[in-house]
């Protein structure tokens, strides 16, 4: 069997409809390169047996020609969604071992579709974090540089992706945490409209901004999953009544006529020189291509790093007081009575971030200062997403900045306050609920990938795609891979 490590998924589905290859020999190979690259420490659960036996089960549907294009197509998912068959830990101690019941929606929609999963993927603690660093389970190193973080809290399914570990792996989008680990990795990653993926089985942070999304070479890979991804969940109080679509439509639609606002003072002080000069080098190939590029100011989205971190906090301060040691979860092996029980099991789950954001949000929930803090930052998000939607009034999508630089060194953010810092491009458009894209346009000085960011009104993930595939059919940087993979 040729190598077929950083095939696409429509390569990938081609070759298993012409049983040019079977799906257990799909899954027997990556779960060979999962295993020769344990020390990247992106999977936190891989079960062979288990993803054999699904593999069987999709040669079986090809075998008597009931198969999809993703029948066959390995997948691995990010340890925040819940499944039957391997263990849903968050990445916590809290969790540590925890056997769901269930499948998360998610996952079982893109099962139904056929598709074989690979295992459990790493990522900051509940999805805290934009580096990776905060697992209970160990780091995720960046295959570009083992020096540099995979960007969070997506980073094992970024990991994975770059490393060619998989062809597509999910993640979560919270505040920014596919969109940064793609960038930092060279990878394609979706963040679709809020609502549109079900959350049901999706091991809550923020309810009212987690966001299930993909991770993968090309926006086509991205494209030919979401639609098995998405759709309307009764079960899920947040789900959009919108069914799915087919994100594929525009992939050869081009730019011309599009109208692409660029918000200038994202793109001046504070942005690395050559992350700049790499977009301004995609801003003039869009302008080549015929779309028009407007310059637009976005100033309360410049309020969105302290409004996202009073509302996510105080949301995971509510989520999160579930893990209490009485149900299930970490308990402590030994306290005086129910509340010391309580204490000590949170204090033993639980790693520093998800306290530190715990506290925060416990605090600005507190009486006397939820008025102050939480109403004020829910009125100023009204504001940021009322001034997305304006813009929206007069340009198709926004490109802009997904980080000030490449991937950073361990340990570089050490100061939390650095590292929500890091944050100020990804999460105005978290607070407004819009569709979101990453994608590789460059490698810096320093040998790591550079990425740009793509923004669009609510459903809109087609016509973002559509952007990506076009930028990418002329340049090559999605197919640059790390040295040694």
């Amino acid at each position: 069997m040729q190598d077929i490590t950083f095939s696409s998924v429509a390569s990938l589905s081609r070759a298993l409809q012409a049983r040019e290859v079977s799906a257990v020999e799909l899954a027997e190979h990556y779960l060979g390169r999962i295993e020769a690259h344990r020390g990247l420490n992106a999977f936190l659960d891989v079960r062979p047996e288990a993803t054999l036996e699904e593999a069987r089960a999709a040669d079986e549907r090809i075998a008597k020609g009931e198969a999809g294009p993703l029948t066959g197509i390995p997948i691995a998912h990010k340890d925040i969604f819940v499944t039957r068959k391997w263990a849903s830990t968050a990445a916590s101690k809290m969790l540590e071992g925890y056997m769901s019941p269930f499948d998360a929606t998610v996952v079982k929609k893109l099962a139904d579709a056929g598709m074989v999963c690979l295992g459990k993927l790493n990522c900051d603690e509940f999805a805290m974090g934009s580096g990776n660093e905060n697992s209970a389970f160990g780091k995720v190193y960046n295959p570009w540089d083992a020096n540099a973080v995979p960007g969070g809290s997506s980073g094992g399914s970024s990991a994975a992706i770059a490393a060619g570990l998989a062809p597509i792996a999910t993640g979560t989008d919270t505040g920014g945490s596919i969109r940064e680990p793609a960038a930092f990795t060279g990878v394609t990653g979706i963040k679709p409209t809020y609502g549109r993926p079900s959350r049901l089985g999706m091991i809550a942070f923020a309810s009212s901004l987690d966001t299930a999304g993909l991770l993968g070479h090309t926006a086509e890979d991205c494209a030919m999953v979401l639609g098995s991804m998405v759709g309307f969940d009764p079960y899920d109080s947040t789900s959009v009544e919108k069914p799915t679509e087919d994100f594929t439509r525009d992939l050869n639609a081009g730019v011309k006529g599009l109208r692409i606002g660029v918000p200038r003072a994202w793109m001046g002080e504070g942005l690395d020189p050559e992350v700049a000069a790499s977009i301004e080098n995609v801003i003039d190939f869009y302008r080549r291509e015929g779309a028009e590029i407007v310059d637009i100011k976005l100033e309360k989205a410049e309020l969105g790093v302290p409004v996202y971190y009073v509302v996510a906090c105080a949301e995971a301060s509510s989520n999160l007081s579930r893990f209490d040691g009485v149900r299930y979860g970490h308990r402590a092996a030994q306290y005086e009575d129910i509340v010391d029980m309580m204490k000590r099991s949170r204090n033993e789950g639980f790693g520093p971030e998800p306290k530190r954001r715990i506290m925060i949000g416990t605090y600005v929930l507190s009486h006397g200062y939820y008025d102050a803090y939480y109403l004020k930052a829910q009125r100023v998000r009204r504001l940021i997403a009322e001034e997305f939607h304006q813009t929206f009034r007069s340009v198709d999508a926004i490109l802009c900045p997904i980080t000030t630089g490449t991937a950073y060194d361990f340990g570089a953010n050490a100061d939390p306050v650095s590292a929500y810092l890091s944050d100020l491009y990804t999460v105005p458009g978290s607070l407004a609920g819009l569709p979101g894209l990453s994608m590789p346009c460059g490698i810096h000085s320093n040998g790591r990938p550079i990425g740009v960011q793509l923004l669009g009104e609510h459903f809109t993930e087609a016509r973002l795609l559509g952007m990506c595939a076009h930028w990418q059919r002329a340049t090559d940087w999605h197919a640059r891979h790390p040295a040694g993979y």
